[in-house]
């Protein structure tokens, strides 16, 4: 029997109030394949939901999923698949599951996936509930089958991050991609590793065995040595000093 969804009382953030302000460079550029678009305007798309779900600092040809985006391309799937190709993909689970924990992965997802912070602890602990007993596959299934993911980006809507400003304001929230590549509980081993410090600790394991290294070494002063001679003679050579 699956364990429900923890219930958390949903609190007043910016997503939540319907607004009718006048578009800017605050509001978020929505791309869409409602609107028929074109095969440029497709790539402008598929760029888009790379942002969105690995992020600015992640962007990279490594993890470029070329076979989704030729399903796309050619109708195959929705946007919605597309998302959740990306996020359920190898390369994400490197870089973003494996090094966080649970709730900052949980955090990070329903900013990325529902464009909105999480809206307590509650939610939070609900939401990792759910990624502990279905698994990433299951926890991305649920975020994306979710009313709330439906009513807000539907099929073939790109996510983004939902009203970054009130009326009121003049400036609007950070946007999401301000979190931090590693969280804190990850820094903390590679820190322990030398990556912060300039020295990179080697496992003793991963060292060639003794005998070999002393060979390598005594390898390395010969051929110095005959390097420096080499060198030296064709100095004497060039100054009528010898003739080689």
């Amino acid at each position: 029997m699956a364990i429900p969804l923890l219930e958390y009382a949903p609190s007043s953030q910016n997503q939540r109030v319907v607004g009718y302000e006048i578009p800017g460079d605050e509001q978020p550029r929505i791309y869409t394949l409602e609107t028929l678009p074109s095969a440029d305007e497709i790539d402008e798309l598929i760029r888009a939901a790379y942002r969105q779900i690995f992020n600015e600092q992640q962007i990279l040809k490594s993890n470029r999923q070329t076979f989704l985006e030729s399903q796309l391309r050619f109708g195959q799937i929705t946007v919605r698949d597309f998302i959740r190709g990306l996020a359920n993909s190898e390369s994400f689970r490197r870089r973003n599951y494996e090094t966080s924990n649970n709730y900052r992965f949980v955090q990070m997802c329903v900013q990325r996936i529902l464009g909105r912070e999480v809206y307590n602890e509650r939610e939070k602990l609900s939401w990792s509930i759910v990624l502990a007993t279905k698994g990433l596959q299951g926890f991305i299934d649920a975020l994306l089958d979710s009313d709330e993911y439906m009513s807000n980006f539907g099929d073939y809507t790109v996510p983004y991050q939902r009203r970054r400003i009130l009326p009121q304001r003049t400036q609007g929230e950070l946007p999401f991609a301000r979190m931090p590549r590693y969280g804190e509980d990850h820094r903390k081993k590679l820190e322990a590793l030398g990556y912060f410090s300039g020295k990179i600790w080697i496992q003793s394991s991963s060292l060639p065995p003794k005998p070999v290294r002393l060979l390598g070494g005594a390898i390395a002063i010969s051929g110095g040595v005959v390097l420096v001679g080499g060198l030296i003679a064709i100095a004497l050579s060039a100054w009528g000093i010898i003739t080689l």
